[in-house]
Protein backbone atom coordinates (compact mmCIF):
# COMPACT_ATOMS: atom_id res chain seq x y z
CA UNK A 1 0.00 0.00 0.00
CA UNK A 2 1.00 3.58 -1.07
CA UNK A 3 1.54 5.49 2.50
CA UNK A 4 -0.27 9.13 1.02
CA UNK A 5 -0.06 10.69 4.30
CA UNK A 6 2.26 13.60 4.13
CA UNK A 7 5.56 14.38 6.32
CA UNK A 8 5.60 17.39 8.48
CA UNK A 9 8.27 18.78 6.22
CA UNK A 10 5.53 18.56 3.13
CA UNK A 11 3.19 20.43 5.18
CA UNK A 12 2.39 24.17 3.89
CA UNK A 13 2.02 27.23 5.47
CA UNK A 14 -1.22 27.36 7.24
CA UNK A 15 -1.52 23.21 7.16
CA UNK A 16 -2.63 21.21 9.84
CA UNK A 17 -1.47 17.80 10.36
CA UNK A 18 -2.69 15.99 12.76
CA UNK A 19 -2.53 11.44 13.29
CA UNK A 20 -1.86 9.45 15.71
CA UNK A 21 1.02 7.67 14.44
CA UNK A 22 4.10 9.95 13.82
CA UNK A 23 4.74 13.48 14.06
CA UNK A 24 1.92 16.16 13.95
CA UNK A 25 2.23 19.62 12.67
CA UNK A 26 0.30 22.03 14.50
CA UNK A 27 1.36 25.54 15.46
CA UNK A 28 0.48 25.58 19.02
CA UNK A 29 1.65 29.49 19.91
CA UNK A 30 -1.35 30.63 17.33
CA UNK A 31 -3.48 28.24 18.85
CA UNK A 32 -2.57 29.41 22.36
CA UNK A 33 -3.15 32.64 20.72
CA UNK A 34 -6.63 31.67 19.69
CA UNK A 35 -7.22 30.27 22.92
CA UNK A 36 -6.85 33.02 24.92
CA UNK A 37 -9.19 34.99 22.79
CA UNK A 38 -11.61 33.03 23.20
CA UNK A 39 -11.67 32.99 26.48
CA UNK A 40 -11.65 36.58 26.85
CA UNK A 41 -15.06 36.66 24.56
CA UNK A 42 -16.41 33.92 26.82
CA UNK A 43 -15.40 35.65 29.82
CA UNK A 44 -16.76 39.11 28.64
CA UNK A 45 -19.98 37.31 28.13
CA UNK A 46 -20.13 35.46 31.50
CA UNK A 47 -19.62 39.06 33.44
CA UNK A 48 -23.14 40.26 32.36
CA UNK A 49 -24.72 36.56 33.62
CA UNK A 50 -27.74 37.15 35.79
CA UNK A 51 -28.88 34.68 38.53
CA UNK A 52 -31.24 33.31 35.90
CA UNK A 53 -28.20 32.95 33.44
CA UNK A 54 -26.08 30.78 35.50
CA UNK A 55 -28.58 28.54 36.42
CA UNK A 56 -29.83 27.93 32.81
CA UNK A 57 -29.81 24.61 31.38
CA UNK A 58 -27.59 24.08 28.96
CA UNK A 59 -27.13 21.73 25.70
CA UNK A 60 -25.17 19.14 28.36
CA UNK A 61 -27.86 16.91 30.44
CA UNK A 62 -28.16 17.60 33.33
CA UNK A 63 -25.94 20.26 33.45
CA UNK A 64 -26.48 24.21 34.01
CA UNK A 65 -24.57 27.14 33.11
CA UNK A 66 -22.39 27.45 36.11
CA UNK A 67 -22.08 23.31 35.97
CA UNK A 68 -20.47 23.41 32.60
CA UNK A 69 -17.98 26.76 33.91
CA UNK A 70 -17.01 24.72 37.31
CA UNK A 71 -16.09 22.00 34.40
CA UNK A 72 -14.06 24.46 32.41
CA UNK A 73 -12.45 24.77 35.11
CA UNK A 74 -11.59 21.40 36.06
CA UNK A 75 -10.05 21.06 32.67
CA UNK A 76 -7.67 23.90 32.95
CA UNK A 77 -6.56 22.00 35.99
CA UNK A 78 -5.81 18.99 34.13
CA UNK A 79 -3.95 20.93 30.90
CA UNK A 80 -1.74 22.94 33.38
CA UNK A 81 -0.86 19.73 35.44
CA UNK A 82 -0.96 17.07 32.72
CA UNK A 83 3.08 15.55 32.73
CA UNK A 84 4.46 12.31 30.71
CA UNK A 85 2.39 9.64 30.23
CA UNK A 86 -0.58 11.86 32.13
CA UNK A 87 -3.61 9.03 32.11
CA UNK A 88 -6.23 11.40 32.82
CA UNK A 89 -7.94 10.91 29.63
CA UNK A 90 -6.61 7.60 28.57
CA UNK A 91 -10.45 5.59 27.35
CA UNK A 92 -9.73 2.63 30.14
CA UNK A 93 -10.30 5.23 32.80
CA UNK A 94 -12.33 7.84 31.36
CA UNK A 95 -15.66 8.06 30.33
CA UNK A 96 -16.60 11.51 28.87
CA UNK A 97 -20.52 11.17 30.00
CA UNK A 98 -19.53 10.23 33.84
CA UNK A 99 -16.34 11.28 34.88
CA UNK A 100 -16.39 15.06 34.39
CA UNK A 101 -19.51 14.69 36.89
CA UNK A 102 -17.10 13.36 39.97
CA UNK A 103 -14.43 16.29 38.90
CA UNK A 104 -17.46 18.80 39.72
CA UNK A 105 -17.49 17.55 43.80
CA UNK A 106 -14.75 19.21 44.80
CA UNK A 107 -16.62 22.76 43.68
CA UNK A 108 -19.71 21.91 44.91
CA UNK A 109 -21.87 24.68 46.54
CA UNK A 110 -19.13 26.85 44.94
CA UNK A 111 -20.72 30.71 43.85
CA UNK A 112 -21.34 31.70 40.09
CA UNK A 113 -18.86 34.67 41.32
CA UNK A 114 -16.47 32.54 42.93
CA UNK A 115 -16.55 30.09 39.57
CA UNK A 116 -15.88 33.02 37.50
CA UNK A 117 -12.90 34.41 39.26
CA UNK A 118 -11.85 30.99 39.09
CA UNK A 119 -12.19 30.33 35.42
CA UNK A 120 -10.07 33.83 34.85
CA UNK A 121 -7.12 33.10 37.24
CA UNK A 122 -7.40 29.59 36.11
CA UNK A 123 -7.16 30.46 32.90
CA UNK A 124 -4.13 32.69 32.95
CA UNK A 125 -2.36 29.92 34.88
CA UNK A 126 -3.29 27.57 31.98
CA UNK A 127 -2.01 30.04 29.02
CA UNK A 128 1.14 30.88 31.19
CA UNK A 129 2.20 26.90 32.01
CA UNK A 130 1.39 26.10 28.11
CA UNK A 131 3.71 29.03 26.74
CA UNK A 132 6.48 28.15 28.97
CA UNK A 133 6.03 24.36 28.47
CA UNK A 134 6.56 25.60 24.17
CA UNK A 135 9.13 27.85 24.86
CA UNK A 136 11.36 25.07 26.71
CA UNK A 137 10.99 22.94 23.73
CA UNK A 138 9.54 19.81 26.20
CA UNK A 139 7.91 16.67 24.15
CA UNK A 140 6.36 14.24 25.85
CA UNK A 141 3.81 11.92 25.33
CA UNK A 142 0.20 12.02 27.18
CA UNK A 143 -2.94 9.41 26.84
CA UNK A 144 -5.49 10.62 24.90
CA UNK A 145 -8.81 8.69 24.20
CA UNK A 146 -7.44 6.87 21.16
CA UNK A 147 -3.69 6.30 22.36
CA UNK A 148 -0.35 8.18 23.50
CA UNK A 149 -0.05 11.41 22.14
CA UNK A 150 2.31 14.70 22.55
CA UNK A 151 1.16 16.92 24.93
CA UNK A 152 0.84 19.85 21.92
CA UNK A 153 -2.23 17.52 21.32
CA UNK A 154 -3.87 17.95 24.39
CA UNK A 155 -4.16 21.06 24.20
CA UNK A 156 -5.88 21.04 20.62
CA UNK A 157 -8.33 18.20 22.66
CA UNK A 158 -9.10 20.88 25.30
CA UNK A 159 -9.51 23.87 23.21
CA UNK A 160 -12.23 21.59 20.95
CA UNK A 161 -13.76 20.56 24.37
CA UNK A 162 -14.10 24.59 25.56
CA UNK A 163 -15.19 26.03 22.26
CA UNK A 164 -18.06 23.02 22.21
CA UNK A 165 -19.09 24.31 26.13
CA UNK A 166 -19.10 27.92 25.16
CA UNK A 167 -21.66 27.41 22.85
CA UNK A 168 -23.48 24.46 25.13
CA UNK A 169 -23.77 27.53 27.51
CA UNK A 170 -24.59 30.46 25.14
CA UNK A 171 -26.68 28.60 22.43
CA UNK A 172 -29.36 27.45 24.69
CA UNK A 173 -29.75 30.87 25.70
CA UNK A 174 -30.09 32.27 22.38
CA UNK A 175 -27.10 33.97 22.89
CA UNK A 176 -24.53 34.09 20.09
CA UNK A 177 -21.23 32.66 20.57
CA UNK A 178 -18.40 34.90 19.78
CA UNK A 179 -15.74 33.23 17.66
CA UNK A 180 -13.19 33.46 15.40
CA UNK A 181 -12.72 31.94 11.41
CA UNK A 182 -9.41 30.57 13.22
CA UNK A 183 -11.41 29.32 16.60
CA UNK A 184 -13.91 27.35 14.25
CA UNK A 185 -11.04 25.87 11.87
CA UNK A 186 -9.60 24.51 14.97
CA UNK A 187 -12.66 23.17 16.74
CA UNK A 188 -13.57 21.58 13.26
CA UNK A 189 -9.51 19.51 12.48
CA UNK A 190 -10.15 18.51 15.83
CA UNK A 191 -14.10 17.19 16.05
CA UNK A 192 -13.07 15.97 12.69
CA UNK A 193 -10.04 13.80 13.86
CA UNK A 194 -11.72 12.36 17.04
CA UNK A 195 -14.56 10.80 15.88
CA UNK A 196 -12.76 9.35 12.86
CA UNK A 197 -10.51 8.49 15.98
CA UNK A 198 -13.40 6.74 17.49
CA UNK A 199 -14.78 5.17 14.08
CA UNK A 200 -11.80 3.62 13.75
CA UNK A 201 -11.98 1.86 16.92
CA UNK A 202 -15.70 0.50 15.63
CA UNK A 203 -13.95 -1.15 12.41
CA UNK A 204 -15.56 1.97 10.59
CA UNK A 205 -12.25 3.65 8.85
CA UNK A 206 -12.93 6.69 6.56
CA UNK A 207 -10.59 7.96 3.29
CA UNK A 208 -12.27 11.29 2.37
CA UNK A 209 -11.68 14.63 1.29
CA UNK A 210 -13.98 16.83 2.57
CA UNK A 211 -15.12 20.59 2.13
CA UNK A 212 -17.05 22.16 5.20
CA UNK A 213 -17.78 26.10 4.64
CA UNK A 214 -18.27 28.75 6.19
CA UNK A 215 -16.05 30.04 9.32
CA UNK A 216 -13.42 27.47 9.68
CA UNK A 217 -14.31 25.81 6.80
CA UNK A 218 -11.51 24.63 4.19
CA UNK A 219 -10.12 20.72 2.64
CA UNK A 220 -10.23 17.83 5.40
CA UNK A 221 -8.40 15.10 3.93
CA UNK A 222 -9.18 12.31 6.44
CA UNK A 223 -7.34 8.92 5.96
CA UNK A 224 -8.02 6.41 9.40
CA UNK A 225 -7.54 2.89 6.78
CA UNK A 226 -4.14 2.58 9.63
CA UNK A 227 -3.11 5.12 11.61
CA UNK A 228 -5.69 8.24 11.66
CA UNK A 229 -4.76 11.49 9.22
CA UNK A 230 -6.20 14.29 9.16
CA UNK A 231 -4.48 17.08 6.74
CA UNK A 232 -6.26 20.51 7.05
CA UNK A 233 -6.01 23.39 3.97
CA UNK A 234 -7.78 26.44 4.95
CA UNK A 235 -9.33 27.94 1.76
CA UNK A 236 -12.99 29.33 1.16
CA UNK A 237 -14.72 26.77 -0.17
CA UNK A 238 -18.67 26.16 -0.81
CA UNK A 239 -20.15 22.64 1.61
CA UNK A 240 -21.91 22.42 5.18
CA UNK A 241 -21.18 25.10 7.81
CA UNK A 242 -17.89 23.85 9.77
CA UNK A 243 -19.54 25.07 13.08
CA UNK A 244 -22.67 23.22 12.49
CA UNK A 245 -20.95 20.17 11.62
CA UNK A 246 -18.34 20.31 14.37
CA UNK A 247 -21.84 20.33 17.16
CA UNK A 248 -22.91 17.48 15.14
CA UNK A 249 -19.69 15.45 15.41
CA UNK A 250 -19.85 15.76 18.97
CA UNK A 251 -23.92 15.52 19.52
CA UNK A 252 -24.67 18.51 20.31
CA UNK A 253 -27.08 18.81 16.81
CA UNK A 254 -28.95 15.87 15.23
CA UNK A 255 -26.96 13.79 12.79
CA UNK A 256 -28.82 15.01 9.97
CA UNK A 257 -26.53 18.05 10.06
CA UNK A 258 -23.85 15.81 8.80
CA UNK A 259 -26.21 15.41 5.57
CA UNK A 260 -23.72 17.78 3.47
CA UNK A 261 -20.87 14.80 3.90
CA UNK A 262 -20.24 11.96 1.80
CA UNK A 263 -22.74 9.09 2.94
CA UNK A 264 -19.95 6.56 3.38
CA UNK A 265 -18.12 9.41 5.57
CA UNK A 266 -21.50 10.51 7.34
CA UNK A 267 -21.69 7.36 8.73
CA UNK A 268 -18.79 6.60 10.47
CA UNK A 269 -18.10 9.90 11.51
CA UNK A 270 -21.36 9.65 13.52
CA UNK A 271 -20.01 7.08 16.15
CA UNK A 272 -18.74 9.85 17.83
CA UNK A 273 -22.37 11.44 18.38
CA UNK A 274 -24.23 8.13 19.26
CA UNK A 275 -21.47 7.36 21.78
CA UNK A 276 -22.01 10.77 23.37
CA UNK A 277 -25.48 10.30 23.34
CA UNK A 278 -26.20 6.51 24.44
CA UNK A 279 -26.42 6.43 28.95
CA UNK A 280 -23.02 4.96 30.12
CA UNK A 281 -24.90 1.60 31.47
CA UNK A 282 -26.27 1.02 27.89
CA UNK A 283 -22.79 1.09 26.13
CA UNK A 284 -19.40 -0.01 26.91
CA UNK A 285 -18.44 -0.88 23.58
CA UNK A 286 -15.94 1.77 23.35
CA UNK A 287 -13.70 0.95 26.38
CA UNK A 288 -13.96 -2.62 24.64
CA UNK A 289 -12.64 -1.82 20.94
CA UNK A 290 -10.17 0.61 22.32
CA UNK A 291 -8.58 -2.30 24.60
CA UNK A 292 -8.67 -4.54 21.25
CA UNK A 293 -7.26 -1.51 19.36
CA UNK A 294 -3.99 -1.46 21.37
CA UNK A 295 -3.96 -5.12 21.57
CA UNK A 296 -3.82 -5.24 17.87
CA UNK A 297 -1.08 -2.37 17.85
CA UNK A 298 0.97 -3.96 19.90
CA UNK A 299 0.42 -1.85 22.73
CA UNK A 300 0.06 -1.70 26.56
CA UNK A 301 -3.14 -1.68 28.08
CA UNK A 302 -2.95 0.66 30.85
CA UNK A 303 -5.64 1.92 33.58
CA UNK A 304 -5.36 5.12 35.73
Amino acid sequence: MIDRSPSPDKIQPGQLLLRTAGACHLDLQHLLEVFGEQRQWFVAVLRGFGPDDWAAPTRCADWSAHDVVRHLCDVNAIAAGAGPDDPTLDITGFDPRITPRGWLTASAGESPRATLSRFVASTEQMLAVLRARLAQGRSFDVRLPYGPMDWTVLVLHGFWDSWLHERDVLLALGTEHPTSDDATGYAAAYGLFISAAVASLFGDPVRDKLTLGGDGGGIFDLDSRGAVTLTVTRVATAGPPAAQVTDALAGREPTAALGGLPASSRAALSHLAEFFNTRAEQQTALTGRSDRKRRDQGRPQTSS
